[in-house]
């Protein structure tokens, strides 16, 4: 199993997606998991609602926040919104893998702690949606050259969908950071997400950080949810 590759970064693989409407459901979960979770994506849902402030109140409990805003507009607004992300505390923030966004997003974080993360190909996306989109190849072949443009422009990692992790990072090297939504234990429901993998798959195939979405917040007990997924993380480690 590969090992992490950014001792710059404190490691935490595993990042719980506040996939809420509001600061209060979101805040009813990160109290409920307390200490078992250090890092949390903040999406367009959250954030739409309740603005850079939730995410200054996440960094200023010492959790780490994944925004996942997944820019994508002309640049000089993408470098606008860059800059002010940069300014919230955040750790990773996602732009989409087309050049003259990852350029801008480069422009605007500037010498901030940032890191940048170009989304390839949505998760939710298949072969079909791919050509819909007027593509004229198959989505790995998207994703690949997605990839060689992102490290091109110096884009610190990429989000892809764990099926692709082990060739994003022979074709990234061992120092970009590789993010995996899309990733449900076995037998866990899919939901949206039409190319996944499980946790264990994912780490074991190169990625750094897994999105956990509903297999934890919709569960019963999240705190048992989280740590079974650490508990079958621990199990592949040692069975490698």
């Amino acid at each position: 199993m590969k090992t992490p590759t950014s001792p710059n970064l404190l490691h935490d693989p595993l990042i719980i997606a506040l996939d809420f409407d509001s600061a209060a459901e979101a805040d009813t979960l990160v109290n409920t998991l307390g200490d078992a979770a250090s890092f949390y994506k903040v999406g367009m849902e959250l954030f739409a609602a309740t603005g850079p402030d939730y995410v200054r109140s996440l960094t200023g409990r010492g959790k780490r926040v994944f925004l996942d805003m997944k820019y994508y507009d002309i640049g000089e607004t993408v470098k606008r919104a860059v800059r002010s992300a940069a300014r919230t505390g955040a750790s990773f923030l996602t732009v989409h893998a087309v050049g003259q966004v990852m350029r801008a997003a480069m422009e605007g974080r500037g010498d901030s702690d940032l890191r940048l993360l170009a989304v390839t190909v949505l998760t939710s996306l298949d072969e079909n949606d791919v050509r819909q989109m007027g593509h004229q190849c198959t989505v790995s072949e998207l994703v690949a050259m997605r990839v060689s443009q992102a490290r091109e422009i110096g884009i610190d990692g990429l989000v892809a969908s764990p099926l692709e992790a082990r060739a994003i990072r022979a074709l990234a090297g061992p120092e970009a950071i590789l993010v995996t939504p899309g990733v449900r234990s076995q037998g866990a429901a899919k939901g949206d997400q039409k190319r996944v993998a499980t946790p264990a798959d994912a780490i074991r195939d190169g990625a750094d950080y897994l999105v956990i979405g509903r297999q934890v917040t919709r569960a019963t007990d999240p705190v048992a949810a989280l740590a079974s997924i650490r508990a079958e993380l621990q199990t592949a480690v040692q069975a490698a």
